[in-house]
């Protein structure tokens, strides 16, 4: 069963930046990039390192990991580019008024 968590307003979180949430011990990065939002796990499939943490790259919709530079699609999970090779879960982003929510299945 799906549930929704209503996180933070819009405006809390500028384009182009990402901020972590924890939801049910589960740790989401939550990126904006102009008026849209995206969720991915918080946590680097190759090392664990927080994702939030990293930087955002606008034109390829992608998040960096800070430590060694793999980066991850915001739409997919999946890694651009070495040394992560497995994906990140990604979640539905809903936004009702000024308001962002995600769901987890």
């Amino acid at each position: 069963m799906s549930r929704k968590f209503d996180l933070c307003a819009k405006d809390d979180i500028d384009s182009g930046a990402a901020r972590r949430f924890e939801l049910e011990g589960v740790a989401i990065a939550v990126v904006r990039i102009d008026d849209q939002f995206y969720a991915i796990g918080d946590r680097c499939s190759h090392a664990n390192y927080s994702l939030s943490e990293g930087e955002v790259l606008k034109d390829e919709k992608e998040l960096e990991c800070w430590k060694h530079g793999s980066t991850f699609s915001l739409e997919t999970g999946k890694p651009a580019c070495m040394p992560a090779t497995k994906p990140v879960p990604v979640y539905d982003v809903v936004v009702e008024g000024d308001r962002v929510m995600v769901v987890i299945s």
